[in-house]
């Protein structure tokens, strides 16, 4: 099979709904190798036409909250309401590999056997730009194939969250109840993209008093930082019993309402905008790698480098020239 030929199969795959083709085309622009790049430009390519359509919805939380338990109680609870709900986990990467370190399919269980239910764990590749193109063009697939609502959950790592806020329509952030400020440990970039805030572990009793007593006092500490006007709402749920979801996903229909058509319009071409800057540093990285005159330099520079003798200002130039270089010699 030639090369037209597979990327034809595979759009056709995917606008069909078939989950192993669907794998296959996310495998494909996940791929580093230069060939599967250019595949995978022609695939999406033929697929953008037909996605756009669904409710994005970036997920984050601070450690112990229940993410993933978040996650499948919300895609459950969507998908027995008729929607299709595809979850692309950022998991973070093996060192060595680049691969996914945590298995998704295994936290979400029951999710992982719905019908209308498509789970995929993407490698970040140890980097920002690894999860904005990665993510964003799984993304175009799933909505291809017809899944009207997509989950992303973050790593939930340095700044890994804003980059995924920079890609969805609604950034849903998870707390728990704690003792104390209820914004501490949380970090206040944050408490500025979030959209709507949801307090976990609401289960009942004491539990769920307390989560109401967090979402009071958080509430009116975001009041305070964001302006009444401002402040997203903060509501309480449990994920372990499925109580609360409908007001969770409520608050994040009321978001899409807000935003408007014009406005999620304008909100999603500035995204594509930063994701093009995005995709544009990310392949030039990789051009910078695979360049014959930088692998000739490098290990001189390195060497240089590690017993004093440039520093770091001047190595980068020295690196960048032999790219340069490498350039030049191609024209």
């Amino acid at each position: 099979m030639n090369d037209t030929d597979l990327v034809q199969q595979l759009v056709d795959g995917v606008l069909a709904g078939n989950r192993a083709q669907m794998s296959r085309a996310i495998t494909m622009v996940e791929s580093r190798k230069p060939a599967h790049r250019v595949l995978a430009r022609e695939l999406l390519s033929k697929l953008t036409p037909h996605s756009g359509n669904a409710i994005r919805v970036g997920i984050s939380g601070v450690p112990g909250v229940g993410k993933s338990t978040t996650i499948e109680a919300l895609g459950t609870h969507l998908t027995a309401q008729g929607h299709k709900v595809a979850v692309l986990a950022v998991d973070p990467s093996s060192v060595r590999t680049g691969g996914s370190v945590l298995g998704d399919k295994t936290r979400m269980m029951r999710l992982s056997v719905d019908p209308n239910a498509y789970i995929r764990p993407s490698p970040s590749e140890g980097t920002l730009g690894g999860v904005a193109r990665t993510t964003a063009q799984a993304m175009t697939i799933v909505e291809a194939a017809g899944y009207d609502v997509v989950l992303v959950e973050t790593v939930g790592v340095g700044q890994s969250e804003v980059t995924v806020a920079g890609m969805v329509d609604t950034f849903l952030f998870l707390t728990i109840a704690r003792t104390g400020d209820q914004l501490q440990g949380i970090k206040k970039g944050i408490l500025e993209i979030a959209d709507v805030i949801g307090v976990n572990k609401a289960d009942d009793g004491e539990q769920e008093i307390a989560a109401k007593a967090a979402a009071r006092e958080l509430g009116g500490a975001l009041r305070l930082v964001r302006g009444a006007n401002g402040a997203p709402p903060v509501v309480t749920y449990s994920g372990l019993h499925d109580k609360g979801l409908d007001v969770v996903w409520g608050e994040i229909e009321k978001h899409q309402e807000k935003l408007g058509v014009e406005g999620l319009a304008a909100k999603r071409a500035d995204q594509q905008l930063e994701f093009t800057w995005a995709l544009v540093r990310d392949e030039l990285e990789q051009r910078l790698r695979h360049n014959e005159n930088v692998k000739v330099a490098r290990e001189e520079i390195s060497k240089a480098v590690k017993a004093g003798e440039i520093n770091a200002p001047e190595a980068a130039d020295r690196i960048l020239a032999a790219y340069d270089s490498g350039v030049l010699e191609q024209r």
